[in-house]
């Protein structure tokens, strides 16, 4: 995985597209490399569609680890 994406990721305000729960994933659609783009997604608790996430950590080429924004 390249660095400099997990850094640019990182911090980044996405949507929920496809709900998280605390046992199977999501998916968010979040802002990167000057248009958007879909990753699968996991947070320790359930997110329902559209709701506005951060991104935690990147956890492979193409899963988040999100948390609501505050």
């Amino acid at each position: 995985m390249p660095e400099d994406l997990d850094q640019e990721l990182i911090g980044t305000v996405g949507r929920v597209s496809v709900p998280i729960t605390k046992h199977r994933m999501g998916e968010v659609i979040v802002a990167v490399r000057g248009g958007t783009e879909a990753y699968g997604a996991c947070a320790d608790e359930a997110i329902p569609k559209n709701s506005r996430v951060v991104v935690v950590e990147r956890l492979s080429g193409r899963t988040l680890s999100v948390t609501p924004c505050p």
